[in-house]
């Protein structure tokens, strides 16, 4: 009987509160739902806004409940956002990408995701190292102004899969948000750094050992992702789980992708990088090597979970925002507090014209004359899109800003409730108002010749080039043709990079890759099982 009251008591102290905030947060998922299934037609909302606002309209009622006393049902937890809510994003982000797409732009990608963050963290620190004494805060060390640098620097990867689609603007959706993977990874090594480095003793070693440090992290967590996925279809090849249940294939799936990013993130490596390339090499190999229903499974699986991750970050960032303990921590007068915010939107909005723009039009000009160039209100719709911040920000600034112990509470207060501002604001405002602009400044204005293919080369001037056993041998009356072709090989390598190193990889692609690990064309051993839909490469 004692143990029994013992075990009854235990279970109502630990379930309380926790069941009446998951009672809470799941009602509000569901609301999301509703919400956007009424609103998929409008053009200003998209769900990430919508769980915005219910997370704060809860958090406001929740507030009012409590007397003013505190809105908090559950804190802010780094763990919880970067292990459990971001890898099923990210990866199935990999997943559904259209890799053509992807990595035919995959240059300016890099240039934008790395570069383009170097250039804003580099201003965004500047800026904020000389206004912020001017405006009042005193209390924040050089340390300071380099991390919210790198806070800033890192857009919302979420918020642009809601605001941008991948079949209305290819082109814009692929150098977007792969963009926004790369600048994630970016963001978080600067960061890092910041938190590392011996302020007083930079110099220019430190800095080339930083770079050397980012290739290292960029390449060893793409390499890992890629290793996770081939061994996840080499494994479902090779043992044909589907022969005796599809859960099992399903299930070690789901577990591999999750299991290459916590790898990362146990060797200290991008966890982000590493899992949205395993999604990629998963969905070019892996998913063809499962059973057609396990397809079908997978592929709505995880989107499912990828939603439901997505609406309950943007839920938990909404309630957070009225957390009144954060507001009540900093004593900063309105003016002060509104000058703060002003600034740090300044900062934003410069930093990310001060790459876009230049970076575009560099890469117009390395490109071959004829090709078609990024307008310049695709350069506009860039800038735009990549404004927004979200968990990612919060979450560095929770790390860099929360239980200080060397600065004063009340700065420190401030650039945590300034940075829940900027990301409540630049959501709501610029997420809304992506969709429209789109409409208004490309949509209306779509030509045929579009970026996004203009820049093919001669398929058939290909064909003759790459031809697997061609007339051009090495008999004597052939051996001019064959100079010939070569010339031509290192010509178009030359002027068309992408177009060409593409067609090589499609070659090495069914020659090897294919025969040893699956993908299109590979039938499982199963029964009745047909071989599913050739996905675009």
């Amino acid at each position: 009987m004692s143990h029994l009251s013992t075990l009854q008591s235990s279970t109502d102290l630990l379930s309380t509160s926790t069941i009446i905030a998951l009672t809470i947060f799941f009602s509000l998922l569901c609301a999301c739902i509703v919400v956007g299934h009424l609103l998929e037609e409008n053009r200003w909302a998209n769900e990430s806004i919508t769980a915005l606002l219910l997370g704060l309209g809860a958090g406001a009622v929740v507030l009012f409940v409590s007397k003013g006393n505190s809105s908090r049902i559950l804190v802010f937890s780094e763990d919880l956002f970067f292990l459990y809510l971001l890898p099923p994003i990210i990866f199935n982000a990999g997943f559904q990408v259209k890799k053509k797409q992807f990595f035919k732009n995959f240059t300016i990608i890099l240039m934008f995701g790395i570069f383009g963050t170097v250039i804003s963290f580099c201003l965004i620190s500047f800026g904020a190292f000389l206004l912020f004494k001017r405006i009042g805060v005193k209390s924040l060390n050089t340390q300071d102004y380099l991390a919210v640098g790198a806070i800033l620097s890192a857009t919302d990867t979420v918020c642009t899969l809601q605001v941008l689609n991948q079949d209305d603007t290819p082109f814009l959706y692929s150098v977007i948000f792969g963009e926004g993977v790369v600048n994630d990874a970016t963001s978080i090594v600067l960061f890092n750094a910041v938190q590392s480095i011996d302020i007083n003793n930079i110099n220019a070693l430190i800095s080339l050992k930083l770079f050397g440090t980012f290739l290292y992290l960029f390449f060893s967590s793409t390499f890992l992702g890629i290793a996770a996925g081939l061994l996840s279809a080499f494994i479902i090849k090779t043992l044909y789980f589907g022969r005796h249940s599809t859960d099992r294939e399903v299930a070690l799936m789901m577990i591999m992708a999750y299991l290459s990013y916590m790898l990362a993130e146990l060797l200290n490596l991008s966890g982000i990088l590493t899992v949205f390339f395993c999604g990629i090499v998963m969905s070019h190999y892996t998913w063809h090597n499962v059973t057609e229903s396990s397809r079908t499974t997978t592929k709505h699986a995880f989107a499912t979970m990828s939603f439901i991750a997505e609406t309950f970050i943007f839920l938990y960032v909404g309630m957070d925002a009225l957390d009144i303990d954060k507001w009540k921590a900093s004593s900063a007068s309105a003016g002060t507090f509104v000058a703060v915010n002003t600034t740090l939107f300044a900062l934003v909005l410069v930093g990310r014209a001060a790459f876009v723009y230049p970076l575009a039009n560099f890469n117009t000009c390395i490109r071959k004359r004829g090709s078609s160039n990024i307008e310049f209100r695709q350069q506009f719709i860039m800038w735009w899109a990549g404004l927004m911040r979200g968990a990612v920000t919060i979450a560095l600034s929770y790390n860099q800003f929360s239980n200080s112990e060397n600065k004063e509470t009340d700065d420190s207060a401030l650039m945590i409730t300034s940075t829940m501002i900027v990301v409540l604001f630049s959501t709501v405002v610029f997420g809304s108002i992506t969709k429209p602009l789109i409409e208004a400044v490309l949509l209306r204005h779509t030509k045929p010749n579009v970026s996004d293919a203009t820049d093919i080369p001669s398929l058939e001037e290909l064909r003759i080039l790459f031809i697997e056993n061609g007339e051009a041998n090495d008999t004597g009356e052939n051996q001019p043709a064959a100079a010939a072709l070569r010339r031509s090989g290192l010509r178009l390598l030359l002027t068309h990079p992408t177009w060409t190193v593409h067609h090589l990889w499609r070659k090495f692609d069914d020659g090897f890759m294919r025969p040893v690990f699956g993908g299109r064309g590979f039938v499982p051993f199963v029964p009745d099982s047909p071989t599913g839909a050739a996905d675009e490469t």
